[in-house]
């Protein structure tokens, strides 16, 4: 039996934001971004792909897409120190991401949390499916289990 899911977008950090940040050499909060070289492993917001030894990064803090308010935060991310060519596809979870397990948080349009849920990351469609049934969840966050930090978003299927 073949499960089918909405089409979502999944966002990466957006490429003006990410050109800011490197035109400026501050993140959101004034701070100066930290040029370091990959280790490997550490999760790539621009590309949605884990870096590989060597590569040129950026360390700052990012602020994810929410309305002004109490639950928007800033908190560190890494991207790539020069262009790259961004996710491979928006229309599912980063497929070098999968089976890694993930928060996904839920938000409404106001920007509060309305629910969200842990993932062992095997499915994170039928998950965000599950959380996007409630009607008054506008986005979702992806979230470092460990960490806290933020991967990514998935805005709402449109039509």
């Amino acid at each position: 039996m073949t499960t089918t899911h909405p089409t979502y977008r999944i966002g990466a950090l957006p490429s003006d934001v990410l050109a800011e940040v490197r035109r400026t050499g501050h993140d959101v909060a004034g701070q100066p971004v930290e040029r370091t070289t990959a280790e490997g492993g550490e999760p790539l917001r621009c590309c949605l792909r884990d870096a590989v030894p060597g590569e040129p990064l950026l360390l700052f803090g990012y602020a994810p897409p929410l309305p002004a308010g109490p639950y928007r935060e800033v908190g560190p991310i890494f991207a790539h120190d020069a262009d790259c060519p961004g996710p491979d596809r928006t229309d599912r979870c980063p497929t070098g991401w999968r089976g890694r397990p993930q928060v996904l948080r839920a938000y409404d349009r106001r920007g509060r949390i309305h629910g969200g849920r842990l993932h062992d990351g095997t499915d994170p469609e039928a998950v965000i499916a599950e959380l996007f049934a409630d009607p008054a969840v506008w986005r979702l966050h992806s979230r470092n289990v460990v960490y806290g930090c933020f991967m990514f978003t998935v805005e709402r299927p449109t039509g």
